[in-house]
This record gives C-alpha cells, sequence and structure tokens, in this order.
C-alpha cells in the first residue's frame, strides 16, 4: 500500500539520575561523597533510505522513544547513556513541524535529529565545596524532547508523467520501462503513484507516473492536492495527451487545463520544462490531434506516440535525455517555504488563570532537574532561580507572597526574600540613574 503521509510522536530518552553516595570503608577516613552521574538520553535521527517507497510503516506505529539514560551509583559508576534511535524514511520525505518545515531528506543517507535526549543528572560528587563537605543532593535527569511531527513523501523522479485520466500514462509507462502498473479502460485506474526505470544507451532515466489529474485539481478536487505534490521533485515533465479528448472537451482544450492547474498550484511548477505527448497513436483521430496541437505549442516539443504498439518511443526517450542534459539537478523546489527562527528572552513570567507562570528554557530545565525530596537541592534550586532574577520578573508582573507560581509543571507559593516596598525603591533609584525621572 502506498502510503505518502503520515503524523507521528517521537520523544527522545529522558537523562537517568545522579546519585547520592557516600565513601565508607574501614582504614579510609573522609571518604567524601562519590555519587556518579546519570547517563545521557538518546536521540531520535530520521534517514533517509533508498530502499524505502512509502510511510506505511509511520501509519502503523506512529508513536517512537529512544533509550534512556541509566542512573548513577555510588564509587563514581555513572550510568550507560541510552542507545540513539534512528528512522528510515524514504527518500524525498519533508518534515514539518507545527506546519513549518524542518527538514527535507531527498540524499540517500541524509539524516536530522528531531527529538535531543535529556541530559543525565549530576550526581553528589559534584556538589562538593570546602563549606560543603557532605553533599546530600542530586540532580534528576533531564526530561527529553517529545515532538510531533508530519511527514510527507514527495517521490523523487527524474521525469513525471502528468494528464487527465485515461490518456494512457500507465501503459507508455509499462512501454518505457519495466514497471507494471494496474492498467484498466476506466478513468482513476491508477490511485498512487507508480515509478519505472527506463534504460537509454549508458544512462538511467526514472519516471513517475502520477494518477489522472483533473480540472479543479489544485482546490483538491479528485485528491489533486496528493497527487500534484509528487510532481515537485521531477525534473522534467512529459504531458500524455488523449486524442479522443475527456470530460466532453477536445485534446487541445485539454492541454490548457492541465497546464492551468500546475500555475494556480504553483508557479515555479508551471515553469518546469515540459514535453507534449500525443499518445494512443494507432487511432485514426491521433495523427489530426497531433498536428493540431503541434500548430498551437510553438515552445514545446510535440511528439506522437503510442504505448500499445510502442511508436514514437525511442523518440520520446531520445527527446528526454537530451532535456534532461540541459537541466541542472538543483531545481529549486516548488512550494516550500523558509524557516523562521524566532528568537526568546531567556525568560519571562506570563499570568494564566490565576497563576504567574515563569517561562525559559534555563528555569524550566532547572526545575525539572531538581530533586525535590531533598532539602538542599530545593534550596539551591530557590537560590539560583532568585539570582537569575526570577524573584524580580514575578514581583514586577505583580506577584505578592502566597501567589501561586507555576514553572516546567510544578507549582509553588511565592515567597520573596524582598518585600515589596524594598523592590519599588530599587526600581526607583534604577530609573533615576538612567535619567527617566
Amino acid at each position: 500500500m502506498f502510503i505518502d503521509k503520515a503524523r507521528i510522536i517521537v520523544r527522545g530518552g529522558n537523562g537517568g539520575d545522579g546519585s547520592v553516595s557516600f565513601r565508607r570503608e574501614k582504614f579510609v577516613p573522609h571518604g567524601g561523597p562519590d555519587g556518579g552521574d546519570g547517563g545521557r538520553g538518546g536521540d531520535v535521527y530520521l534517514r533517509a533510505d533508498p530502499r524505502l517507497r512509502t510511510l506505511l510503516d509511520f501509519v502503523k506505529k506512529p508513536s517512537y522513544e529512544a533509550e534512556r539514560g541509566e542512573h548513577g551509583r555510588g564509587r563514581k559508576c555513572f550510568g550507560k547513556s541510552g542507545e540513539d534511535l534512528t528512522l528510515s524514511v524514504p527518500c524525498g520525505t519533508a518534515v514539518y513541524k507545527e506546519g513549518r518545515l524542518v527538514a527535507d531528506l531527498v540524499l540517500a543517507g541524509t539524516q536530522v535529529m528531531v527529538a535531543k535526549g535529556g541530559q543525565g543528572g549530576r550526581g553528589n560528587v559534584h556538589f562538593k565545596s570546602s563549606v560543603r563537605q557532605a553533599p546530600r543532593l542530586s540532580e534528576r535527569g533531564e526530561p527529553a524532547d517529545e515532538v510531533r511531527l508530519e511527514l510527507q513523501l514527495k517521490i523523487i523522479a527524474d521525469v513525471g508523467l502528468i494528464g487527465l485520466p485515461n490518456a494512457g500514462k500507465s501503459t507508455l509507462l509499462s512501454r518505457l520501462t519495466r514497471a507494471m502498473p494496474k492498467i484498466a479502460d476506466y478513468p482513476f485506474t491508477t490511485l498512487s503513484p507508480n515509478l519505472g526505470v527506463a534504460h537509454y544507451f549508458d544512462r538511467e532515466i526514472i519516471f513517475a507516473d502520477i494518477p489522472g489529474l483533473i480540472e479543479g485539481s489544485h482546490t483538491g478536487k479528485g485528491l489533486g492536492h496528493e497527487f500534484l505534490r509528487h510532481i515537485e521533485r521531477t525534473r522534467l515533465l512529459v504531458h500524455i495527451v488523449d486524442p479522443l479528448g475527456f470530460g466532453e472537451k477536445s485534446a487541445r482544450e485539454n492541454v490548457k487545463i492541465i497546464d492551468a492547474e500546475l500555475k494556480q498550484y504553483s508557479p515555479l511548477l508551471a515553469k518546469k520544462p515540459q514535453v507534449l505527448a500525443v499518445n494512443k497513436q494507432d487511432l485514426s483521430e491521433a495523427e489530426a490531434v497531433y498536428k493540431d496541437i503541434k500548430r498551437f505549442q510553438r515552445k514545446r516539443p510535440v511528439l506522437l506516440v503510442s504505448g500499445v504498439t510502442g511508436y514514437g518511443v525511442p523518440e520520446l526517450l531520445a527527446e528526454v535525455t537530451r532535456r534532461l542534459r540541459e537541466i541542472p539537478l538543483d531545481i529549486p523546489l516548488a512550494n516550500e517555504e523558509p524557516v523562521h527562527v524566532h528568537l526568546e528572552p531567556e525568560m519571562w513570567v506570563e499570568k494564566e488563570a490565576g497563576l504567574f507562570v515563569v517561562k525559559g528554557k534555563r528555569v524550566e530545565r532547572l526545575v525539572k532537574m531538581t530533586n525535590f525530596t531533598r532539602p538542599e537541592a530545593l534550596e539551591r534550586t530557590q537560590h539560583i532561580l532568585k539570582k537569575m532574577g526570577v524573584e524580580r520578573a514575578l514581583l514586577s508582573k505583580g506577584a505578592r507572597a502566597g501567589n501561586a507560581v507555576k514553572i516546567a509543571g510544578f507549582e509553588f507559593t511565592f515567597e520573596p526574600q524582598m518585600d515589596i516596598a524594598g523592590f519599588e525603591a530599587r526600581r526607583i533609584r534604577k530609573l533615576l540613574v538612567r535619567g527617566s525621572l
């Protein structure tokens, strides 16, 4: 089953907790702390694998987590780091996070980290000092990133065969290559792109049979968006024309319909080089339609072919090969927007439903790694938060003693060491120095 879209949740491995331990051995005075650090959690990577053709596995299993780090132990034994998790995706997979493109895995072997593992917590051996000889505190392992991603597969091919339903694209693909797509005498036989490799002298050309487009495809009609997306990766388009027309419209009118759909979906897509191939040469009407289209098509080459008999196929391969030599490999991909990076302040305070919520990567990381079962650890965290300016930020937002404060999912009662009068006096002095008052 061909699946070209999937939503997944990936999570790195949590870091292991640091250990609180003391060396106690006979005839070894002043052993001191020897608690080891926790191991680092594994990261999650996506890697492009040329052997894969579908995202079906990610639909069946949408959730993944890397291995967590082991906890530290006594005698300065550090926990083992968790193994990284690498998920293989087909070449041509675009990775989106919250609607933004974060990675485009086109080349085989390309990989990107999508979820970072947590840092291991430090053991009490790190907190020894001249004034704290026997520290009874350690850090918890850092929680890992959890990310929701959308994967979109855009198949990679040299040539895309496009056209209205029943134009004979699948039959022509089977004639050009050894592909065996489903072929029938009714529209919309092909419901997913088919790939085939054609050999022309010493050159390999990858063809993709794109399911039939119809008028309104750019708006999603007839699964249009699902099919148009796969044309973006191709370097050259071969527009297969049915001389009998489609939908009570002539072949010439249908050529204009497909051109309009490409332009409305993406201007870049409409500018891709094209070759027109009037198919079904074995029909009596084909010759007249071929001459008519060739008269009004001055910029694009027009060929007469037959997927059934093979007429004109060598000439089509020769034209495709010649055009591909002229097209650079690094054609810009259509319909992609650059990723905008928004720089956030180090720490800020927001009011949400009666709570004062402190946000910021460093602040949240500190709280997440604090072992609140240890009084010394709580005291240390309060001291660091004050030095980081959290207390001043809360007071400036109107927080008072007894108010609820939330940091990284943990709720605290605000107990400022600085009273509000002292805070206002310091603020006024600061403004006077700046010359604002």
